[in-house]
C-alpha cells in the first residue's frame, strides 16, 4: 500500500509540474477533441486517471482508443470540455457539476456515475475528534460545492447544527446555527493546496478531497479523523457536452467502467476507500 501511495504522490507532482508550465494536460494533448474511434477524456491523476488507464485496453478491444489528459485542478477540465479540446471529463461530483452549469452556463450533462470517494478531515495535532479544543480552526477548500459536504460531516459528528430548512447539499458556513466549540472556518484555500496545508501543520483540521489526499500519501479510511458516511451524494461522474452522452463511445465507456471485474479492481486497488456505484446513482 505504501508503494502505491507514493506512486500517487509522484503522479500528482508530475501533473502539477506540467500545469505550472502552462499546460493543463500531457505534452501530447495539443489536438482538439477526437474522432469516432478515439475518446479523449480529462481526468484527475488519481484515482480517476488510474481507473481509466485500467480500462484502456478493454476499450481498445472494443475499437475505442482512450486518450487520457490529466488535470491537477478543478477549473481547467470543464473549460477544456466546453472549448471542445476533450470529449468528456472525469473528476467532479454531481453538486460541483450542477454549480458549474449554474454559474458558468456550461451545456454539460452527467453521462453516468462511476464511484464515490469519502471526504475526510485530517489533523497533525489530534488523533481523535474528542481531542479537538474550543476555538479550533478548520481549513476547507474555496469550492463552495464542498461546503455542505464538510458541514454534514461536522453535523454527523455532533460538532455543529444547521438552521431549520437548510438543504445540507447547498449549505454554507453562514447556515451553521449552533457551534458549541466556537470552531473557526478558513475556506479560502484552493482544493489542490489542501494537502500541502495539512503537511505544513496549518489549522487543527483540514478537509481534503480524497484524490488530493491519496496524492499526499493519505488513506481516508485509515488517516482521517472524521470521514463522511457511505450515503454521501457526492458521486463522481463522467461529464460530457449535452448530446454527446448518447454517442457510442461514451456509452461504451460507461458500460466498461461498470463491468463487475472493473468494479472489483477499484475496490481492491484502493482497499475500499474508492467505492463503485451504479451508473444512474444520484
Amino acid at each position: 500500500m505504501k508503494k502505491k501511495i507514493l506512486g500517487f504522490a509522484a503522479t500528482l507532482l508530475l501533473t502539477v509540474g506540467l500545469a505550472a508550465c502552462g499546460n493543463g494536460g500531457s505534452s501530447s494533448d495539443s489536438s482538439n477533441a477526437s474522432d469516432d474511434t478515439t475518446l479523449k477524456i480529462g481526468a484527475s491523476p488519481t484515482p480517476h486517471a488510474e481507473i481509466l488507464e485500467h480500462v484502456k485496453p478493454i476499450l481498445k478491444d472494443e475499437g475505442i482508443d482512450l486518450e487520457i489528459v490529466k488535470f491537477d485542478d478543478y477549473v481547467l477540465p470543464n473549460q477544456a470540455l466546453s472549448e471542445g479540446d476533450i470529449d468528456a471529463n472525469y473528476f467532479q461530483h454531481i453538486p460541483y457539476l450542477n454549480k458549474e452549469i449554474e454559474e458558468k452556463g456550461y451545456d454539460f450533462v452527467n453521462a453516468g456515475a462511476v464511484h464515490i470517494e469519502p471526504m475526510g478531515l485530517y489533523s497533525q495535532k489530534i488523533k481523535d475528534i474528542s481531542e479537538l479544543e474550543d476555538g479550533a480552526t478548520i481549513i476547507t477548500s474555496n469550492s463552495e460545492s464542498d461546503w455542505g459536504r464538510i458541514i454534514t460531516i461536522l453535523k454527523d459528528a455532533g460538532l455543529v447544527t444547521v438552521k431549520d430548512g437548510v438543504d445540507l447539499e447547498t449549505a454554507t458556513f453562514d447556515d451553521i446555527d449552533d457551534n458549541p466549540k466556537n470552531l473557526k472556518f478558513n475556506h479560502t484555500i484552493d482544493p489542490a493546496l489542501l494537502a500541502s496545508t495539512y503537511q505544513n501543520d496549518e489549522g487543527d483540521l483540514v478537509a481534503i478531497n480524497a484524490n488530493f489526499a491519496y496524492g499526499a500519501g493519505l488513506n481516508p479510511l485509515e488517516d482521517a479523523v472524521l470521514l463522511e458516511k457511505d450515503n454521501s451524494p457526492y458521486v463522481n461522474i463522467i461529464a460530457t457536452r449535452k448530446g454527446d452522452e448518447d454517442s457510442d463511445k461514451i456509452k461504451k465507456l460507461i458500460e466498461v467502467l461498470h463491468q463487475e471485474d472493473v468494479r472489483q479492481w477499484i475496490e481492491e486497488q484502493w482497499e475500499g476507500s474508492v467505492k463503485s456505484v451504479d451508473a444512474d446513482a444520484k
